[in-house]
This record gives structure tokens, C-alpha cells and sequence, in this order.
């Protein structure tokens, strides 16, 4: 990775939020804010802030909203003959221009490995994950037999739950027609995922899928592969790790978390969100770089952008 300034420029440069004057305000995301800019299009930016159990850490990722939003860009690329996307144009790092979409409240998460909140979920002796039956006598990353597929609700604020595919029908939230669909999409994705992880080294653990309609047409919107929505192990080494027993070289967000739980922070009542020091960020920001890397086989170049809301008025005018 090549740049021109300081550690400390770059953490005193992080994108955290947005105002463009003579627009209306943002929808603000976890991670986006977004746009309306007429015609059924959107402004999306992808800022650097960073997400771990449903709440936003009070210190951001230097250029991890340009990682995001270039590794999302390539990813829909990769799947774009599978299912339509929402992307337009990506005329800025930080920025994707999209299809304006009504998107549909379930997000859709696929998983190939017994990891993270499957694990989490198992490991406490229960064997039914959103209605998935989980064998027995797996062991922490092991492979599952197939994919499954586990959805959670879209909650506008708050916890995101998880929910049953069978839940998802009585609740009418989408059509049996429609969920077909969805569920059959997803699995091609995730298995085009898991073919361009490979080629460079990685496997695909689990990642999540969010759709909307764009015209009645079933669209891929968000975000796809990307550090914040998927995990990925490293390929080489995982048999004999896990024939050892000993835990998986990950690129994934989960490396947050667990620096979250050893500082007593798993986002229940009572818990107080502790602060990131300079170096953990950067340490997070070489693990999205690490990860752009190798998944897009370049080279990422960052751009230290110094007034955001001047740069987006001239894009979105």
C-alpha cells in the first residue's frame, strides 16, 4: 500500500459523518448515508465508521469507507449475471451512486462454517439456528455438510433477531414466490463467493445478502463480500488447524468483536462501549486493507480526503 502521509493524518482524517448543504438530510446507516437525488437514484457514502454488536464504536477506521465501497464495487461486479444490482457508477472512493430501491427487511446470511454467532449459538447446546437443524458433534469452524441459510430481520433501530424461514412465510413479510426466489439467489452467490475467495487464497465462511425491488425486479443492494458483511478464512493451513484444534487465520470483523469481549463489551445492558486506541484502529485498517488485497489482487491506494461534504456537493450536483 502506497500513501504520502502520516498514521496520525490518516486518524485525524477518518470519515465519520456527512452534510451536504442544499440536500435534504441523510438516511444515516450503521455505516451509509444516504441520498436522494431525483430520478430513482441515490447517493450512497460509505464512511469509516465501524459496527460491532449492533452499535457504532465511538472512534472510526481510517479509509475503511473507501475499502468498503471499492470491495462492494468489484464483488458486484463478480455477481452482476447471477442477479440485478443497484449499482449505477462509483465515482469516488467513499461514493456509489444506486438505483433507488424499496428494500426488502430480512437480511439474508449464508453459512458454510460453524463460526461466530452459529458457533456462539451451538457452543450454548442449542442445535437450531432460525429453524436450520445443526448436526451433532461439530466443532468450532468446522464445515457444515451444505450451506444454510439463516435470516434475521432488518430492525430499523436496535438488535437485528434472527428469524425462520418458515416465520419470514407466516408473516407474510414476502410472498412464498418471492422468498424462492430470494433463497435461490442467494445460494448462487454464495457460491460465486466462494469461488473467487479460492482463487486467491481464502474461503468464504458466511456472509449476508440484502435485496430490494427496483421496478418489481428482484435487486442485490448494500453491500456484497465485503469485510463488513462477510468472514473469510485463509485456505492454506485451515485442515491441519482444525485437525489441531487450534482456532482460524481470519479476515473478517469478528477480529472487533473479540477485542470487544476481552474489554468486557458484548453490547448487553450494563455494558459500557470502551474506546478504540490509535493503534487497534490502524490494526483494523491493515486487516480491511489485507483483505482488499488479496481478494481484488491490487493494491489499495488510499485518497486522504480533507472536506468530504465539498467534495459530495460537487458529485451530487
Amino acid at each position: 500500500m502506497s500513501n504520502n502521509f502520516s498514521d496520525q493524518e490518516a486518524l485525524d482524517n477518518c470519515i465519520t459523518e456527512t452534510d451536504i448543504p442544499g440536500l435534504p438530510d441523510p438516511y444515516k446507516g450503521k455505516v451509509r448515508e444516504v441520498y436522494e437525488l431525483g430520478n430513482n437514484k441515490i447517493g450512497i457514502v460509505v464512511t469509516d465508521r465501524i459496527s460491532a454488536f449492533d452499535y457504532i464504536m465511538k472512534q472510526a477506521i481510517p479509509f475503511k469507507g473507501q475499502i468498503l465501497n471499492q470491495l462492494a464495487a468489484f464483488s458486484f461486479d463478480k455477481v452482476k449475471d447471477i442477479v440485478a444490482t443497484h449499482i449505477i457508477d462509483v465515482p469516488h472512493p467513499n461514493v456509489t451512486i444506486a438505483k433507488k430501491c424499496d428494500p426488502i427487511p430480512i437480511e439474508v446470511v449464508i453459512r458454510g462454517y460453524l463460526t461466530g454467532h452459529a458457533w456462539r449459538t451451538y457452543k450454548s447446546g442449542k442445535r437450531v439456528l432460525c429453524g436450520v437443524n445443526l448436526p451433532e458433534g461439530l466443532k468450532e469452524h468446522d464445515k457444515f455438510p451444505n450451506p444454510i441459510l439463516t435470516p434475521a430481520t432488518k430492525a430499523k433501530e436496535g438488535h437485528d433477531e434472527d428469524i425462520s424461514e418458515a416465520e419470514i412465510l407466516s408473516r407474510n413479510i414476502v410472498t412464498p414466490e418471492l422468498w424462492h426466489k430470494i433463497r435461490e439467489i442467494a445460494l448462487k452467490l454464495f457460491k460465486k463467493g466462494t469461488e473467487v475467495a479460492a482463487k486467491q487464497g481464502l474461503i468464504l465462511v458466511d456472509t449476508k445478502y440484502e435485496f430490494g425491488l427496483y421496478e418489481g425486479e428482484l435487486t442485490l443492494i448494500d453491500e456484497v463480500h465485503t469485510t463488513d458483511s462477510s468472514r473469510y478464512f485463509y485456505k492454506e493451513g485451515y485442515e491441519e488447524r482444525q485437525a489441531k484444534g487450534k482456532g482460524q487465520k481470519q479476515l473478517s470483523k469478528e477480529f472487533l468483536r473479540e477485542w470487544l469481549m476481552e474489554h468486557n463489551f458484548q453490547g448487553l445492558e450494563g455494558q459500557t462501549l470502551p474506546d478504540l486506541p490509535d493503534e487497534f484502529r490502524m490494526e483494523v485498517f491493515e486487516r480491511y486493507a489485507e483483505l482488499f488485497e488479496m481478494l481484488t489482487g491490487k493494491e489499495f491506494e488510499p485518497v486522504l480526503e480533507k472536506d468530504i461534504n465539498k467534495t459530495l456537493a460537487d458529485i451530487f450536483s
